[in-house]
């Protein structure tokens, strides 16, 4: 009988191999936040050995940045560029497809933003969590400048302050929306208008 002869194991480019500890990374850090992830597991999802991860990172924590940090701050960076490019319609008009249009943003990267929480929460030192995401600095100061320039800087609260607690509501509602809200309460479109509402409440209340 003849003996069968075992095919020789496909070699993955350099730079494929990176993309997937990338992703694997990204899954991993994602469910378990960065204390509770493993350079281990890492590996064994990307089908590949902890040396070979270290010969691309040099740190468990710069593949952290690598994997979630820098994409999400590509994306928000992104986001930002694109929106809001109906500058005729009406200022409210306009902050209405706004928040609309970042809530869509947060659902689409909420493994992400999870991950850069859990970070926060148990992270070392060298893990700078939501601070990592540059972008996010950005975001603040643009939105701190729409809502002076709609006040003329008659601010019931600084701008600086309210574009962040909007944030975080935005940001809350949607990572704990099955948390927040019993079944049966609202449905997505409901919950989508509220928290639209709320926002804009706050943002756009008349100035003193």
């Amino acid at each position: 009988m003849a003996t069968p002869i075992d095919k020789p194991r496909r070699r993955r480019a350099p730079s494929q191999v990176r993309e997937e500890i990338l992703r694997a990374a990204e899954a991993e850090y994602s469910r378990y936040g960065f204390s509770g992830a493993t350079t281990a597991a890492i590996a064994a999802r990307a089908n590949t050995t902890e040396t070979q991860i270290f010969r691309y990172f040099s740190s468990k924590a710069e593949l952290f940045r690598e994997a979630i940090q820098r994409p999400l701050d590509r994306h928000l960076q992104g986001f930002m560029s694109d929106s809001l490019t109906d500058t005729e319609a009406p200022l409210e008009t306009r902050a209405v497809s706004y928040i609309a249009e970042l809530q869509d943003f947060i659902v689409e990267h909420q493994r992400m933003f999870l991950s850069l929480i859990m970070a926060e929460t148990g992270k070392a030192g060298d893990v700078a969590g939501m601070a990592g995401v540059d972008a996010l600095h950005d975001y603040f100061a643009r939105g701190a400048e729409v809502v002076r320039d709609r006040t003329c800087g008659a601010d019931k609260l600084p701008p600086e302050l309210m574009v962040r607690i909007s944030f975080a509501s935005l940001l809350g509602c949607v990572l704990f929306k099955d948390w927040l809200y019993p079944e049966g309460m609202a449905d997505d479109e409901q919950l989508r208008a509220a928290t639209t509402r709320f926002v804009m409440d706050g943002i756009y209340s008349d100035p003193v």
